[in-house]
């Protein structure tokens, strides 16, 4: 049988792993940053020699009458003082007139094809193969007193004298990372050993199985049970706990926070936390209930916390209550079901007398409304999403006493490119729901809010008409800002906070896509927006999609 490792171990293996990944990665990019760097440095460093050279004094006489013996008196104390790899000393015939590693190329042609704009009179800085290799040089050109280029000089370093300094400084880096990945190998097993320590030297698919375990006996169990530790925060409690105790917040909301703040105790309940009871009666969120009460020992005789257990003192109470939720809901069924049968019944006897033609306009009667409405959008707009959003903002408006009326004049078979599909329904849903709100909130009964969208003369229209409440003229300039809002404000924090985003959001929809909104006085009252998208060339071809 294969042996499985251990937690511990897969866990300092992945911590060891994940360690010399990471020094190999950080190595990789220290190493290709220092190579960088000395690649730039020797290279400014020879085009500094290069450039000091070629304006030595007597250097351009000599290389002008080609004195090779007196040039190479001049260079070579400077040659013994440099650490470049080579100096080379060259005319404009690129030949060479001193080498100080290979005096046998004298009057040999310069290798490289890179003095074309030295002679044009720039100091360069190349990587060429050479006659003793590939270098990374500095080429400079030496001017007589005319100021013409009569000269070259070079000054170089191979590759290979820098790879051996990079060589170098990586070796001294790798003493530095492999120290550094012993600490990482210690600490690693440190910390897995010290982990596995605190799970009780529990692997974790042992740990999982306990915990789903005790989640399903908990949630099993008919008594409500919850868990408080030493600071008698809540640490625990189950759905029939919640469920008894009329607790509305989920589990994970109500963790962490302060058993008085979650349940209404009795003050006896709490000083007398620190002895264990068995059918204990008190009072939990105004009802009666028997509660049992156990320490838990993290070490022996130091409780880190308590379980307590409970139920309803009256399970009738209970049973009852359940009833009547279950027979609510079957009434509020019965309803339904009995104005169903009434419409369902008028119909079959429509049908069972042969009034066909009464039956037939039975049935429009009860859905012609509706009915114009979905064909009248989707004859009109192409986007399904734009239907649905329509249909149901028309739906939501009647629902609250208000008409929403559609221009007859509608239609639009494309949107602009630079707007998406779910920009256009966020604007115009987010206007529609303005005007609905506006229209219930005006003093005189609830008007139709009209809508106007087209597609027509290169340019998007959307045009949302009220007669509610209006806006107030100082508020107009910053409408559109984020968290300015025209309409009262609520008791609700959760609903005030939401107020001022919505046309934030639309307005900033609509700047992206190049347009504009504009904000008018209704006649007798009430608020036009009119919002106006140009289309781009590419949003001719069809309908634009998110």
């Amino acid at each position: 049988m294969k042996r499985r490792l251990s937690f511990q171990v897969k866990l300092f293996l992945s911590l060891v792993l994940f360690s010399c990944l990471l020094l190999a990665l950080l190595g990789t990019i220290l190493f290709h940053f220092i190579d960088r760097q000395l690649h730039h440095d020797l290279g400014q460093r020879a085009r500094v020699q290069a450039s000091e050279i070629a304006l030595m004094p007597g250097l351009a006489e000599k290389v002008a009458r080609r004195d090779i013996a007196g040039i190479a008196a001049l260079i070579q104390p400077l040659r013994n003082q440099s650490d470049a790899s080579y100096i080379v000393i060259g005319d404009t015939q690129e030949q060479h007139l001193y080498h100080s590693e290979s005096p046998e190329r004298l009057n040999l042609p310069m290798i490289g094809g890179d003095n074309a704009e030295v002679l044009q009179g720039k100091t360069i800085i190349s990587v060429r193969k050479g006659g003793i290799g590939v270098s990374l040089r500095s080429k400079a050109p030496i001017f007589n007193a005319q100021h013409q280029v009569i000269g070259i000089v070079s000054v170089g370093y191979l590759t290979s004298y820098i790879a051996n300094i990079n060589v170098s400084l990586l070796w001294q880096a790798s003493l530095y990372g492999v120290a550094l990945l012993l600490l990482l190998f210690i600490f690693s097993w440190m910390f897995s050993r010290n982990l596995k320590k605190q799970m009780f030297w529990l692997e974790p698919k042992d740990i999982a199985l306990l915990v789903l375990q005790q989640k399903a006996l908990l949630e099993a169990m008919y008594e409500g049970v919850f868990a408080v530790n030493a600071e008698r925060q809540l640490i625990l409690i189950n759905r029939a706990a919640r469920e008894l105790l009329d607790i509305q917040q989920s589990e994970s909301e109500l963790l962490g926070k302060p058993l008085d703040q979650v349940l209404q105790i009795h003050p006896a309940f709490l000083s007398q936390h620190e002895v264990k009871t068995h059918d204990h009666i008190t009072v939990l969120n105004q009802r009666q209930v028997i509660v049992n009460r156990v320490a838990i020992e993290l070490e022996p005789g130091e409780p880190g916390g308590w379980v307590c257990s409970f139920r309803d003192k009256n399970d009738i109470n209970t049973l009852s209550s359940q009833l009547s939720q279950v027979k609510r809901y079957a009434d509020n069924l019965r309803i339904m079901r009995h104005e169903q049968l009434n419409w369902t019944a008028t119909l079959v006897g429509l049908l069972q007398m042969q009034r066909y033609d009464d039956a037939m306009r039975y049935i429009h009667a009860q859905s012609a409304g509706a009915q114009q409405v979905l064909d009248f959008v989707s004859a009109r707009f192409t986007s399904p999403a734009l239907c649905g959003l329509l249909l149901g903002k028309y739906v939501s408006a009647r629902e609250k006493g208000v008409e929403l009326k559609f221009d007859p004049a509608c239609q639009l078979t494309r949107i602009p490119a630079a707007l998406s599909e779910t920009a256009l329904m966020s604007v115009i849903g987010n206007l529609l729901d303005n005007a609905v709100d506006a229209t219930l909130n005006a003093r005189k009964p609830a008007t139709p809010v009209e809508l106007y969208i087209s597609g027509r003369n290169q340019e998007l229209l959307i045009e949302v008409a009220d007669q509610g409440c209006g806006i107030d003229d100082s508020i107009k300039p910053h409408l559109f800002e984020q968290g300015v809002t025209s309409k009262p404000s609520s008791g609700d924090d959760m609903l005030g906070a939401e107020h001022g985003i919505g046309l934030y959001l639309a307005a900033g929809y609509v700047k992206q896509a190049g347009g504009s909104i504009e904000i008018s006085d209704n006649s007798p009252q009430g608020t036009i927006f009119s919002v106006f998208i140009p289309f781009q060339p590419a949003a001719l071809t069809g309908l634009s999609h998110e």
